[in-house]
């Protein structure tokens, strides 16, 4: 990481107040009042292993200001942080996985409500990440703009080898789809009228002659749901590399209210027959919108992101980022019920260093 500061007058090292801030959101600390707080209450030892070193003047420990930390956290490259969280928590995984897997990845935007103030509009975030949970990337949409333009540069900087990218409507781009097969991506893509030719080609095709590919019935929220998911194969469709063309019918029935809702959705696949089982592509279709529960719900919820009045400079999607790699640290370590997960760590200032690796 780049250190924003002047050479004069640096008295702690970018290392160590990154290492704190990286250790205060996996223990639960929610605002900079609370990052302040944390390192205060830290035990010597504590700090000393986030990187801090003893004053040379009176020999003893001497712990960052609150307003230090907010000003190096304003002042910080927030792509050169989510790259640097992109690369750590693949790193720290370490998982097996066959060379030939495929692996999904999905790609949605967030708009972080509580950075709007009367004089800017709130700052939006595009993420791609893992179904465990993971950002891989983050780039914040510049101002009067939309996700479109930083969907290349989101995935520059992560392995797209055997991936699967998934997202929302806006991103089915013929461009989108010739960056992603030309790094050795796949990608499942959703078909709507604003490419009218491709989907009235995909949604007029004879699907009730075509034979059930996947079904699933499941009972939740208090409602019944149905899913059934078809393919056809292309040999040519207008769309780099389209191999495929799916029909995915919902049904949702609220026991409560009685209603009956129905909706199809039409996509396209470059993954060729045979590639992926009807039970995997709809795994990774419904598995899309994890992004939303296990990562924006979250933040929301949990870190409450939302009711946060944080809006100077970087600051933001500095802590939009934090709060991505404590929850991407808290998913590797087979954590479902984050704000659990938050109050463990809490308790004892070893396990959010042991999260990152640090040992006194």
């Amino acid at each position: 990481m780049p250190d924003p500061r002047d050479r004069r007058g640096r008295r702690h090292p970018l290392s160590a107040l990154l290492a704190a801030a990286a250790a205060a959101v996996p223990a639960g600390s929610r605002s900079l009042a609370a990052f302040g707080e944390w390192i205060t209450d830290a035990p010597r030892w504590a700090v000393r292993t986030l990187g801090f070193a003893p004053d040379p003047l009176i020999g003893q420990m001497v712990v960052p200001h609150p307003a230090t930390v907010r000003r190096v956290l304003a002042r910080l490259d927030g792509d050169a942080l989510d790259a640097a969280i992109g690369a750590f928590l693949p790193a720290r995984a370490a998982r097996t996985r066959k060379p030939d897997a495929l692996r999904p990845i999905a790609v949605d935007g967030k708009t972080v409500r509580g950075s709007c103030t009367r004089t800017q509009v709130a700052i939006s975030l595009l993420a791609a990440m893992t179904r465990s949970g993971e950002v891989l990337a983050q780039r914040q949409v510049a101002d009067k703009s939309n996700e479109m333009p930083l969907f290349a540069p989101l995935l520059n900087g992560v392995d797209l080898t055997h991936a699967v990218i998934t997202a929302d409507a806006l991103h089915t781009q013929h461009g989108h789809g010739t960056y992603l097969r030309s790094r050795g991506a796949h990608y499942i893509a959703v078909v709507k009228k604003n490419h009218a030719g491709l989907f009235s080609r995909v949604r007029t095709l004879p699907w009730r002659e075509i034979k059930l590919d996947h079904y699933e019935r499941n009972r939740a929220h208090h409602r019944d749901e149905i899913r059934r998911l078809k393919t056809a194969a292309f040999l040519h469709l207008d769309y780099p590399d389209a191999r495929q063309a799916l029909h995915v019918v919902r049904w949702r029935g609220d026991r409560s209210s009685g209603k009956l809702t129905i909706e199809r959705v039409y996509l396209i696949t470059s993954l060729p027959p045979g590639a992926a089982t009807g039970a995997q592509l709809a795994s990774w279709i419904r598995g899309h919108w994890g992004i939303e529960n296990l990562l924006h719900r979250v933040r929301d919820r949990t870190f409450r992101e939302d009711d946060s009045k944080i809006c100077t400079a970087q600051l933001p999607g500095t802590m939009a980022s934090l709060r991505n790699l404590a929850i991407g640290l808290h998913r590797q370590d087979g954590q479902k019920n984050i704000a659990a997960a938050l109050r463990r760590a809490a308790r004892d200032y070893r396990r959010p260093l042991a999260l990152l690796g640090l040992t006194g």
